[in-house]
């Protein structure tokens, strides 16, 4: 009989290995939640062809590349909880999904995923075919709706956070689209000036003759710069670009550069207080769905997208799994202020901590959607006066020159 070998994680958020002598890769997946652990890794240790072929279709999977838009996703969720607390099976509920949503590519994963549960898999597990999809905080509060027979209020509050999530991202990037566009229009302004204008200065002065004041010759250089030299400007953004990616692909570059873009004022601040909302209202919502607490903490480490903070909170299980309570292995870290530490220790004394962390997540929503008005207020007076500076100074060039050309004209001899 085929052996599978196995790595899986236990409800304690522990890491298990083992093999299996059963028929197929199928019967192996059920074994192991049999076990209550959640599988991360199975493979085949036989060579037989129907080993082969688990295999094949083991690789289909897990190179599966599909992509679904963020909106697309929140359909697909929000219906199949609807059907689910209409009384319907999850099988019978995907078969539905499947009819109704006409969008090829949720059509083509919902088909998969009801095939899946065809074939004796969870739907959790099913998930896991669709990295690109179902992000790692999705699934398992899927398998802990499996676990707790409690599915479709799970889905009700993975609505809810994917709705939360994306208006967190809309306001942030709303709020940062007049900022960019008066910064491009400003730049392509002032390249116009020196590139188009300058020119038909300089021919004009040619023909007068006369010595230039320092600002139009400096104005005159950086015309001939920019026209000679374009090409070298290009080449640096590019070698510049490559270094860059160069260093931030080593672990010691992109954790510097991490932590660097935290301490950028005003950008900085913006990513600080997204993530303490977004760490917060993540870990309320898995405690409540019962969670444990170091699975929970690994699940908001994946999501943090920062390999500064992935660090940081790497160190603060380490902490808690040492017996501290996680309020103050976060303050020894020094990663989040004061305030939210405070709380949510406040929340572990009254036993109400995933109410707590809600309750936070809506203060630094609150805190990140006024530093986001106010920082985005501030940038457009800063470009629009930088823009100033530089138009008024090549106006005054072009003034300046014409005013000495004016002068020399008056006293040359007839």
């Amino acid at each position: 009989m085929p052996q599978f070998s196995y790595r899986a994680r236990n409800a304690q958020g522990g890491l298990v290995e083992g093999v299996l002598n059963v028929a197929d890769r199928s019967v192996a997946i059920r074994q192991i939640e049999q076990l209550q652990c959640i599988p991360i890794r199975i493979e085949a240790i036989a060579t037989g062809p129907e080993v082969v072929k688990d295999r094949a279709s083991a690789s289909a999977a897990a190179t599966q590349n599909l992509k679904v838009p963020h909106s697309q996703l929140l359909v697909f969720t929000e219906q199949l909880g609807h059907l689910l607390q209409a009384g319907m099976t999850l099988d019978e509920s995907l078969g539905v999904l499947e009819k109704r949503l006409k969008q090829p590519r949720v059509q083509q994963m919902t088909h998969s995923l009801h095939q899946a549960l065809v074939d004796g898999r969870s739907f959790s597990l099913a998930l896991r075919d669709f990295p690109r999809v179902f992000s790692p905080l999705y699934v398992n509060m899927v398998g802990a709706g499996e676990a707790s027979g409690a599915l479709p209020e799970i889905l009700t509050r993975v609505v809810q956070h994917l709705m939360q999530e994306k208006n967190l991202r809309d306001r942030v990037q709303q709020a940062l689209i007049y900022p960019a566009f008066l910064a491009l229009a400003g730049s392509a302004l002032i390249i116009l000036f020196i590139t188009f204008m300058v020119p038909q200065l300089t021919t004009f002065m040619a023909q007068t003759g006369g010595v230039l004041p320092l600002p139009t010759r400096i104005l005159l250089a950086s015309n001939h710069l920019i026209v000679g030299y374009w090409w070298l400007f290009i080449l640096l953004v590019v070698a510049g670009s490559a270094g860059f990616r160069a260093f931030v692909r080593g672990d010691e570059g992109r954790l510097a550069w991490d932590r660097f873009r935290l301490s950028i004022p005003g950008y900085g601040r913006i990513k600080r207080h997204q993530y303490y909302a977004q760490f917060s209202r993540t870990l309320g919502t898995l405690m409540e769905n019962g969670i444990p607490l170091l699975k929970a903490l690994d699940l908001v480490t994946e999501i943090a997208a920062n390999k500064y903070l992935e660090k940081k909170l790497r160190d603060v299980r380490r902490s808690v799994i040492d017996g501290a309570n996680l309020s103050s292995a976060l303050a020894a870290e020094k990663l989040f202020p004061e305030l939210l530490t405070d709380m949510m220790a406040v929340g572990e004394q009254t036993g109400h901590f995933a109410k707590t962390m809600q309750t936070i997540a809506d203060v630094y929503e609150r805190e990140l959607e006024r530093t986001v008005q106010i920082i985005s207020s501030l940038i457009p007076p800063v470009i629009i006066v930088f823009i100033a500076i530089i138009v008024g100074f090549v106006v005054y060039s072009i003034l300046s020159a014409v005013f000495e050309m004016t002068h020399s004209l008056q006293f040359r001899p007839h």
